[in-house]
């Protein structure tokens, strides 16, 4: 066994309105709410180029994660691409071979591509990346799957802008002759007036799928890109979506780790976190009433708990999404059975795992919880935290993170209690009991089990 989730009281969520498009849970904004039901998404997910690698299948893929009950993907806009030496990231499906990449600008008719074939033309579309796109879109709608859509993402060394279309060796429109650094900023207008066209065209594009939010840009901590940058093109998506059917989410990347947001843009709605380990972003931002997001793990080893253990520690703290990054899907292997060497890990039994932490979270009406480890009085084991997600007096999820046995000591109101302690392994209730209870402490004391050792995060960085 490993560490535990305790369920007290658990209660099942009534259904709302179904037929809306993602959205933010309106009895609680940091909770989502998908067709009709509050929803915490969760996924172990491939290195995000399903679309703008033509190697990769993307159907088996979906059918991978919806098979383990996962129901979020995130996937980069085509727009920034790898070459195989990045990331030491093996058969990395951001890396498409020579004349396997896919991005939202058409070829012209002028040879010269870094990595094979025509230019680009930023002018025009390729009508081919939208329909592949849709299609993605589609597929993973039909089962239950959330797609995060990345639009930009900074150039963090010189090989990955020397791949880029809007580096002007790539283009025939003379726009680019920059610096990576100066790519996502205000200084160019040509650049932004590219930036600003693509945002207006995809927004256009994927107006009618309601399995969709955006991100503005990965990781914009690096590589240059400002903040009023970001704003502009969260300005961008409004504007853009004015007037439209639909209205889609905004998540903005804030830091890896944890960072207190200050002044927000009132558009955006999910602000993700990268290596949220500890979660204490979420503590940070709860007063943001927004989905605070774990929007990729990974960089810390092959080990299942490390991850297994992150994710738990992420949701049971209050945060909304949980994102691991899956070295296990490749090209090839896109049912996820690569077995990844560096930087990271991944895999079925993984997948199978963090299928069983949405199980649990999803068995709890979540909406009406927060953050109460204050209940917590004694018996947390050595080297070990405890955090408790509560609707006091009607249910409470209990995530014991490392040790041996536990004999938590929690401050209850009277009632009538029935507990159980899930493996978060196999999702088995290795004990259970109900008791009455008078009010004031009470302590539970769990079976034995085992927690591996948790893996420092190793995050990438420029």
């Amino acid at each position: 066994m490993v560490c535990f989730g305790l369920a007290l009281l658990a209660a099942v969520a009534a259904p709302a309105r179904a037929g809306e498009a993602l959205s933010l849970h309106p009895r609680n904004p940091r909770y989502l709410q998908f067709r009709g039901a509050p929803t915490v998404l969760i996924t172990s997910g491939e290195h995000y180029g399903a679309v703008l690698n033509l190697d990769f299948d993307y159907v088996p893929y979906l059918d991978e994660l919806a098979d383990k009950g996962l129901n979020l993907t995130r996937t980069f806009s085509g727009v920034y691409c790898e070459s195989a030496r990045s990331f030491n990231i093996e058969r990395n499906p951001l890396a498409p071979a020579a004349h396997r990449y896919l991005c939202p600008w058409a070829r012209s008719a002028t040879p010269g591509y870094a990595n094979g074939g025509a230019k680009f033309d930023l002018t025009k579309w390729d009508e081919a990346y939208f329909a592949r796109l849709r299609d993605f879109m589609a597929r993973a709608g039909a089962r239950g799957i959330v797609v995060e859509y990345v639009f930009f993402c900074p150039f963090y060394e010189d090989e990955m802008w020397n791949l880029s279309p809007m580096n002007a060796a790539n283009n025939v429109n003379g726009i680019g002759a920059m610096a990576r650094t100066d790519v996502y900023t205000l200084k160019d207008a040509a650049m932004q007036a590219v930036h600003e066209a693509f945002v207006r065209k995809v927004v256009a594009a994927l107006n009618e799928y309601d399995n969709l939010y955006y991100e503005i840009c990965n990781e914009p901590y690096f590589g240059g890109v400002t903040l009023e940058w970001q704003r502009r093109i969260a300005d961008t998506i409004v504007a853009a979506e004015e007037g439209l059917a639909v209205r889609h989410l905004i998540a903005q990347n804030i830091a890896n780790g944890k960072a207190k947001v200050v002044d927000p843009h009132p558009a955006v709605s999910i602000f993700n976190f990268h290596y949220a380990r500890p979660p204490e972003a979420v503590a940070m931002n709860l007063g943001l009433n927004r989905v605070i997001a774990d929007d990729e793990t990974g960089f810390a080893g092959g080990a299942d708990a490390t991850y297994r253990r992150e994710g738990w520690d992420f949701i049971i703290a209050g945060g909304g999404i949980y994102s691991n990054l899956d070295y296990s899907f490749a090209p090839g292997c896109e049912r996820g059975t690569a077995q990844p060497e560096a930087p990271g890990g991944g895999g079925a039994v993984l997948r199978r795992q963090l299928g069983i932490l949405k199980d649990f979270i999803h068995g709890f009406d979540f909406p009406a919880m927060g953050p109460h480890n204050e209940i917590v009085k004694g018996g947390v084991p050595a080297k070990a935290t405890v955090r408790v997600l509560a609707q006091p007096g009607h249910a409470y999820a209990v995530y014991v993170n490392g040790g041996s046995k536990a004999e938590l000591a929690l401050e209850l109101p009277a009632g009538a209690y029935k507990a159980r302690w899930v493996d978060t392994k196999t999702g088995a209730a290795a004990a259970q009991e109900a008791f009455s209870h008078e009010g004031g402490v009470r302590t539970l004391v769990s079976p034995a089990y085992t927690c591996p050792l948790y893996t420092s995060p190793s995050p990438r960085d420029s």
